[in-house]
């Protein structure tokens, strides 16, 4: 379980802090850093190994630098400020004990927590409190977390915004294309036409549709995953639809009607009957005629 102190409305002017580590490729920053000062005072382990554990806190103490502007106590600092303080020092994450250690450091906001096994799984369980009220800001609950502390970078990540600052938590998408005038939708929505003048930003994480169009090409459909703080970079290549030869308007075909004798077939069917009638008077003529002279006059 993690728990975090934050203290609602607090400013301190902030002092000039250390450049953050260079961000990965297609990773953007925190579009606007905490001018709290923050402190995490631990996160606890409930049945997982302590090393474990401390490589968790060690990324989420990480992810808090790149967010705030001041950077956090050491905790060898935060074990100085509350030495010889037995009720400090036994702190078990109650709001008010919280509140004291960060009095002690002089920061606005505490945050601590614990990690919990759930099967092959990780469950993070994170508060905030507000130093100078002692009172609670937020508290969350990450999602089942699943790999190596290296794989759950993401994840860390996340819940370190969802704690602090949860209006950041975005991502955007990179629309790569080599066609011109195309229309870009994202869910429906269109954003504009290619070539886009930069990411598509500001989407909330998950999958969202995008689609492309353009007259004469086949549509370009995907569904695409926002990821935190990453531009999600889309290749896009239109397939042309199948040419379609133009060969003008139509003209009316005129027929004219014809008596039926003066058709192909009347021809065919008269030429077959002739050649009928030949051969029989042919065979008629071709057979002897038998004369009886005792019936007839033979000369």
């Amino acid at each position: 379980m993690i728990w975090v102190a934050m203290p609602a409305g607090l400013g301190a002017q902030p002092h000039p802090a250390p450049a953050p580590a260079p961000a990965p490729p297609d990773e953007v920053g925190p579009e606007e850093a905490l001018t709290q000062k923050i402190a995490v005072w631990r996160i606890d382990a409930l049945g997982l190994s302590p090393d474990l554990v401390a490589r968790l806190e060690s990324l989420f103490r990480m992810e808090l630098d790149r967010l705030a502007t001041r950077a956090l106590p050491t905790r060898r600092e935060i074990d100085k400020a509350i030495a010889g303080e037995r009720e400090l020092t036994g702190c078990g994450g109650e709001d008010r004990c919280l509140a004291a250690i960060g009095k002690k450091l002089g920061v606005d906001v505490m945050i601590t927590g614990s990690v919990a096994a759930l099967g092959d799984s990780y469950i993070l369980n994170i508060k905030a409190i507000d130093v100078g009220r002692a009172t609670q800001i937020r508290r969350i609950a990450t999602d089942p977390l699943r790999g190596s502390p290296d794989e759950l970078i993401d994840s860390i990540r996340v819940a370190a915004y969802r704690l602090l600052a949860p209006d950041q938590l975005h991502g955007s998408i990179h629309i790569l294309s080599d066609s011109v005038g195309s229309q870009v939708s994202i869910d429906g929505k269109v954003v504009g036409k290619t070539p886009l003048p930069g990411p598509i930003t500001r989407l909330s994480l998950g999958e969202h549709q995008l689609r492309v169009d353009m007259t004469g090409y086949y549509p370009f459909e995907e569904q695409v995953v926002v990821r935190f703080q990453k531009s999600t970079r889309v290749v896009v290549r239109l397939a042309p639809r199948a040419e379609i030869i133009d060969t003008g308007p139509a003209k009316p075909v005129r027929r004219e009607s014809r008596p039926w004798y003066t058709s192909r077939w009347a021809y065919a069917g008269a030429g077959v009957t002739a050649l009928i009638i030949g051969v029989t008077v042919g065979r008629a003529l071709a057979t002897p005629t038998e004369v009886r002279c005792d019936e007839v006059p033979c000369n």
